[in-house]
């Protein structure tokens, strides 16, 4: 019951579907408490759906302890980099920027050298997202970033991160100045977004792209 619902709601968060999200890890989160057990997935899961939702006070705690005891590659547990990667993320929007680039070196590294590349892929485009929202962006290590995720999600098969990608370089782009090069993306990740049935995202690309109009 706690692999499924960790599996629910790794789904739901790949749809951008919150609320369901939230409902499946805290139902994972209440059989591990009531068992005495632990699972960094489920904590990372909800601690992350937590940071989304603009709950960074209760996110963090959880997403730093989905770590714990798993720093170094000789420890590693089964996708520590996704979890690096979340509290990568949740750092960039707590305004933590410097300890954001940090984990999410790590997450790149760390799937680097176990050869995880759909996970290097998830590193990849959140340490992108840290480059652009940073006290000193760097749109050039942006674009880099997001490309090599794009590159690799697109070999592997990975669509919805493939949408991301293009969601990222399109408001890169934005940024830029660069109308046309940011429409064609938006425009590419409205239409997967919509294919895969990410509803949320449909409707964030879709604001971005009237945005630009």
């Amino acid at each position: 019951m706690i692999e499924s619902y960790g599996a629910l709601g790794g789904v739901s968060l790949e749809q951008g579907d919150l609320a369901s999200a939230l409902h499946a890890f805290e139902n994972g989160m209440a059989l591990i408490r009531r068992r005495n057990v632990a699972d960094p997935n489920i904590i990372s899961g909800l601690g992350y759906v937590y940071a989304l939702s603009g709950r960074l006070a209760e996110a963090l705690p959880l997403l730093e302890a989905s770590i714990v005891g798993e720093a170094s590659i000789s420890a590693m547990g089964l996708g520590l980099a996704v979890r690096l990667t979340r509290l990568a993320e949740a750092y960039l929007l707590a305004g933590r920027t410097a300890e954001a680039a940090d984990r999410a070196g790590s997450a790149v590294d760390l799937a680097r050298k176990h050869k995880e590349r759909a996970n290097e892929a998830l590193a990849l485009r959140a340490f992108a997202e840290i480059m652009v929202q940073s006290d000193r962006p760097d749109a050039g290590s942006a674009l880099r970033h997001y490309e090599a995720s794009l590159a690799l999600a697109q070999e592997i098969g990975m669509r919805p991160l493939t949408a991301h990608g293009h969601f990222g370089l399109g408001k890169l782009y934005v940024r830029a100045g660069k109308r046309q090069q940011a429409a064609e993306q938006l425009a590419i990740a409205t239409t997967i977004y919509r294919e895969l049935g990410m509803n949320a995202w449909v409707a964030r690309s879709e604001q971005a792209l009237q945005e630009l109009a």
